[in-house]
């Protein structure tokens, strides 16, 4: 497959459910044909994202206490259960027509390499775990995986926990996994990661995996919200 273009943007913060509106959008566009594909960077303020497959009861915490800590609970339409998004957290949304990439769980594979090869670059000896979608280091989580295609066009995608707190993940069932040991690339190497340079990877990495040639574009050329955030 020849290479072609995919345009990213980095976004900072943006709420989750502004973000999900983003993806809709470009999403319908990518399959008009008013946009090529592209790859939207981004974290998100404390949020529990339920997707289709997921139990409330993963939520182990009450309002009370969601309140308390400053979480979000939304449930997407993405593939998976229930996972945390928050400051420190690269979330990568691939926008793009995955038919010519051999079907989703190809795509899936494709993502989770991404990733991989990512924290390779960082010294992480990164892997998949059967039956287990994401990334793990030595046994620890460090990234999901979670999905949505219509129309053949991919929504959702990957959240690399770089500098993130941790502790976040004590009040859900991670991805429906009891007992998962959640893991950071800070916790991992023993000192916050430049956010900058991670992106710089999986920028990379996704273009010479997926093969796009990658083209950074102001958040206006996708239609996004200028200051929605500050740049992650």
């Amino acid at each position: 497959m020849a290479s072609q273009n995919c345009i990213y943007t980095r976004l900072g913060e943006v709420d989750y459910t502004e973000a999900w509106d983003m993806q809709r959008d470009v999403a319908r566009r990518r399959a008009d044909g008013e946009l090529p594909d592209s790859l939207l960077l981004l974290e998100h303020p404390h949020t529990y994202t339920l997707g289709r497959r997921a139990f409330i009861g993963d939520v182990l915490a009450g309002d009370e206490a969601l309140r308390r800590i400053g979480v979000r609970v939304v449930q997407a339409d993405r593939g998976g259960l229930v996972t945390y998004h928050g400051p420190g957290q690269i979330v990568g949304y691939p926008i793009m027509d995955v038919r010519p990439l051999g079907g989703p769980r190809d795509y899936v594979c494709a993502l989770e390499e991404v990733v991989i090869l990512t924290l390779n670059d960082f010294g992480l000896a990164a892997e998949r775990v059967p039956d287990a979608i994401g990334v793990w280091v030595n046994g620890e989580k460090v990234a999901s995986v979670g999905v949505r295609i219509s129309r053949g066009i991919s929504t959702h995608g990957f959240a690399l926990n770089v500098n993130t707190d941790l502790s976040y993940f004590r009040h859900i069932v991670p991805c429906g996994m009891p007992g998962a040991v959640v893991g950071s690339m800070e916790s991992l190497l023993g000192a916050p990661v430049d956010v900058d340079r991670v992106a710089e990877r999986l920028v990379h990495h996704f273009g010479s995996r997926l093969r796009r040639t990658m083209v950074e574009v102001e958040p206006a050329a996708i239609g996004a919200r200028t200051g929605a955030g500050t740049r992650a």
